[in-house]
């Protein structure tokens, strides 16, 4: 990974209290350039410090089993803004965290004392996994059903930057900082529907030209022909498996190129 420093509080040091070992994690992580901030066990700071962090790191003590709100807002960060998650503790403080928040959240648990030489490995090979990340196609997928999401992106992670967004609003937010490949957009959404979501990305010129494909539980053909009428790239239906999605993505994506060249 290098000395040099990846960016602005790249790493987020979570504890009840800014201890000797949390003072000593954040020099060892400065020794291999990362920028590293502790924030106390309190849901407002961590929102207002995890925008630029990349990496989250919380340092568990007996405290764990009286934080069951944070914990659920610590695993709703992870999941919905794609933090890598680091637990530190005790067996009895992991297992009370994984009541809340799940395996597929948690990139590595540490038990106390730590060892801090594979503690920083695996950190130096988040950020190398996160680079990797950073050359991929970006699909953006905008769905209510956060289930349906989440299974759309761990079959996707391995090829593609995925990221989530369960409003039409969240997404066209996301969008006003962020630039996406391609967007996967539930056509039945609730409140302000994928059609209306589709002509506001339309409608704006930082949106106009990307590309979407409309993701609909309706397979008959009038209700294809409706969602195509609006003009997306493409239109799957929910039913689709795992493999198919990925041949779709992949050949949309390679014909991209081509026209390109």
């Amino acid at each position: 990974m290098g000395k040099e420093k990846m960016g602005k509080e790249n790493v987020v040091i979570l504890s009840s209290q800014e201890t000797f070992s949390v003072h000593g994690m954040e020099m060892k992580l400065a020794e291999i350039g990362c920028v590293s901030k502790y924030i106390p066990i309190d849901m407002k700071k961590l929102q207002s410090n995890t925008e630029s962090c990349e990496l989250i790191v919380y340092y568990m003590d007996e405290t764990v089993s009286d934080s069951a709100s944070f914990l659920v807002y610590l695993k709703d960060l992870c999941m919905e803004k794609e933090k890598s998650l680091i637990l530190i503790g005790k067996h009895e403080e992991y297992n009370e965290a994984i009541k809340t928040i799940p395996g597929r959240c948690i990139t590595a648990w540490f038990e106390r004392p730590l060892d801090m030489k594979a503690f920083l490995d695996t950190v130096s090979d988040v950020f190398s996994q996160r680079m990797l990340q950073q050359t991929r196609k970006v699909v953006l997928i905008v769905d209510d059903d956060v289930a349906y999401m989440q299974m759309i992106r761990d079959w996707l992670k391995d090829s593609y930057q995925v990221v989530m967004a369960n409003t039409g609003i969240k997404a066209i937010r996301w969008l006003t900082v962020n630039k996406a490949d391609l967007v996967l957009l539930d056509y039945q959404m609730p409140i302000t529907t994928g059609p209306q979501i589709f002509e506001m990305l339309k409608s704006d010129t930082e949106t106009d030209e990307l590309p979407v494909m409309f993701l609909t539980g309706q397979k008959s053909r009038e209700s294809v022909m409706t969602a195509m009428r609006l003009k997306p790239v493409d239109y799957i239906l929910k039913s689709i498996g795992r493999d198919a999605l990925r041949d779709k993505l992949d050949q949309y994506f390679a014909i991209q190129k081509a026209i390109a060249r």
